[in-house]
């Protein structure tokens, strides 16, 4: 990730889940639109180990009407590995953000994982008016808007896997118990 950018936002929340839990439903991006109202469709151009190049669509809603976007991105998934927490990276390389640098980071905390999703851009190159564009209305209103969607369904998905498991779990010894 670069050091710096003209655009940065940054969306952050706890997760009522377990880190492994949430890393493997965000790290799961051909199922976002299943889990993601806003999400249109992603799709893999090309796998690789570790990730692939993704395309990827969602909308943006104002009101009643949705914006449609779209963009192409370097997938690169990192999990956990001794001393090093794991990591979603994405560099979009097609679409009006191209090179755009995303990060998904995830922390263990009291009662489930910290992520955040840091979008760092210095703009699309048009002359004059790249770096205001990014800086006032596209990471603002379309990259945070976005983003917060995503991580919030996201958040509900890994809740919900959560939730599951533990009914599981208690059902699971309860007819162990009466056996």
């Amino acid at each position: 990730m670069p050091a710096a950018a003209r655009m940065r936002t940054v969306d952050e929340r706890i997760v009522g889940a377990p880190l492994q839990i949430v890393f493997e439903i965000a790290a799961d991006v051909e199922r976002w639109p299943e889990h993601l109202p806003h999400y249109r469709y992603v799709r893999f151009r090309e796998r690789q180990i570790g990730g692939g190049i993704v395309e990827m669509s969602a909308n943006r809603p104002f009101g009643p009407v949705s914006w449609p976007t779209w963009w192409v991105s370097r997938m690169d998934v990192r999990p956990h590995r001794e001393g090093s927490p794991p990591v979603l990276r994405f560099r979009h390389v097609e679409g009006i953000t191209v090179h755009m640098d995303v990060e998904w980071s995830f922390a263990p905390v009291t009662g489930g994982t910290h992520v955040t999703v840091l979008h760092l851009w210095n703009g699309p190159s048009w002359p004059f008016i790249g770096s205001i564009a990014a800086r006032v209305v596209i990471g603002p209103i379309f990259i945070h808007g976005i983003a917060s969607r995503t991580l919030a369904g996201l958040a509900r998905a890994a809740e919900h896997r959560q939730t599951s498991q533990r009914a599981f779990t208690r059902e699971s010894m309860r007819d162990a118990q009466s056996s």
